[in-house]
């Protein structure tokens, strides 16, 4: 059980920290951007609750390969987002 709730704190606090930078350029971006932020805004929350929903109902029998690829989509799914807001703040103009 505490495994479960560290892995679902170190989701909280990766997806917060996320979600505070893409806040953070939604602040410092163009009117036009705005509807991108939030669809990232949206993904984040997304991604955050399937993970913490994936992590409440394991697969009993296969827990190892479970957890290897839950880790695995999270990992992907915050470098995607990751990669959107960098793609967003490169086309600012300040």
């Amino acid at each position: 059980m505490a495994k479960r709730r560290d892995l679902k704190k170190f989701v909280k606090y990766t997806s917060d920290h996320v979600t505070s930078l893409i806040l953070w350029e939604m602040a410092v971006a163009s009117d036009e951007k705005r509807p991108a932020y939030d669809q990232l805004l949206n993904e984040i929350v997304c991604l955050h609750h399937d993970i913490v929903g994936r992590i409440s109902h394991t697969e009993p029998g296969s827990v190892k390969p479970f957890y290897k690829k839950l880790k695995e989509d999270f990992k992907e799914g915050i470098n995607a987002i990751i990669g959107k807001i960098d793609e967003l703040a490169d086309g600012k103009t300040e």
